[in-house]
């Protein structure tokens, strides 16, 4: 094949691949055997929770494997006439295949993406942190930006967006503020986002106009429902009462509504100043408090499986896991899986899919590639 259509097989062939080895394709197929003569079994459903554990559970598997078993076919058959095309000369067909591949491959990186969603919360509503570094105005304008930019990318996806807290910055920008994004899968996409994210561009508050690098770091835990159970002890809570504050006059209160819990043995603090209501607060950061301490134990079991665990560091340089360079090019660039874009306003407007995909891949296939950072 020329060059261009073999180039999309090839990409196509690598996400069959990942695909394939992510499901354990044999064990799979064995395993969706299972599930389909335990859905025929009229006793199923005496248990209610455990039947829709293995609908889940079924319908996942079929729909991994049914989408990689169409890709498969139709790569094949595309091929078979892009080759006859070329064997008699049609460059109409040949093109025509060749844009067809193309199309595959996109839909093959959303199957594959798709697949990848399927870790015990990924499925959960999320919750994502941004919280402004060191530098005082620059760095809280950075996390207001970072702020925007998800709720962007949760808007592309039809996600609903809540503002749960926020503390403005003293001049412009935010310290920081935590957003509530529901949909499907909402967490297994933003998971990969957590870590140290560096801005550098010409600083809008130097009247130099120089040059400035800022950062921010950005915090996603999964929301929890009442069936999984997590123990908090009421002696290892400290709780504080504040008045909301929010950007334009919003949220604001006149009495001591916003609720502060910080989980004394873990260092974990979470707040909520959403509702006028104490109480309805205090219930919103408990249940923030207990997601936080529930992806904290899921991040040790996948550091587990993975023979590694990175721990949450400090807001600064040298632990930044993606850059973006507004001045004096344009580049956003990810340092753990070397992804770049040189449309860094797109990014910023929440196109973050190709960085949120690759990140996703990367923790199935363990492999780490040398990327090095931009000035």
């Amino acid at each position: 094949m020329r060059a261009e259509a073999q180039a999309y097989a090839d990409k196509i062939n690598a996400a069959l691949a990942l695909l394939r080895r992510f499901i354990d394709w044999d064990k799979a197929l064995r395993r969706l055997d299972e599930l389909n003569a335990r859905v025929e079994d009229p006793t199923l459903w005496d248990k209610p929770r455990e039947a829709q554990e293995v609908m889940r559970e079924r319908r996942r598997l079929d729909e991994s494997i049914t989408a990689t078993r169409a890709i498969e076919r139709e790569l094949a058959e595309t091929a078979e006439l892009i080759e006859m095309a070329e064997a008699e000369g049609d460059e109409e067909m040949a093109v025509e295949g060749t844009q067809g591949l193309a199309a595959l491959a996109e839909r093959a990186e959303q199957d594959k993406v798709k697949a990848l969603l399927s870790g015990e919360a990924d499925a959960n509503d999320t919750y994502i942190e941004v919280h402004s570094g060191a530098g005082g105005t620059e760095s809280q304008d950075w996390a207001e930006m970072l702020q925007r930019m998800y709720s962007r990318w949760a808007e592309r996806h039809g996600f609903k967006v809540e503002l749960v807290d926020y503390h403005a910055g003293e001049q412009a920008g935010i310290k920081s503020a935590t957003l509530l994004v529901k949909g499907e899968n909402a967490y297994g996409y933003a998971k990969t986002e957590s870590g140290v994210h560096r801005l550098v561009r010409i600083s809008p508050y130097d009247s130099s106009a120089r040059r400035h690098t800022s950062f921010s770091s950005v915090w996603v835990y999964p929301v929890i429902d009442d069936s999984i159970d997590i123990e908090i002890n009421e002696s290892d809570l400290k709780i504080d009462t504040y008045r909301a504050s929010g950007a334009g006059g919003q949220h604001v209160n006149t009495t001591d509504s916003a609720v502060r819990i910080t989980h004394v043995p873990s260092g974990i603090i979470v707040a909520s100043q959403q509702d006028r209501s104490q109480h309805k607060n205090r219930a919103t950061a408990m249940g923030m408090l207990k997601a936080r301490l529930y992806e904290a134990e899921l991040a040790k079991r996948e550091a587990a499986a993975l023979g590694e665990y990175t721990a949450k560091t400090e807001i600064g340089w040298g632990h930044q896991i993606r850059s973006y360079v507004l001045q004096p090019y344009q580049l956003v660039k990810d340092l753990r899986t070397g992804v770049t874009s040189t449309a860094p306003s797109d990014v910023l407007d929440g196109a973050l899919d190709p960085f949120m995909a690759a990140a996703l891949s990367q923790r199935v296939t363990g492999e780490t590639v040398e990327v090095e950072d931009v000035d």
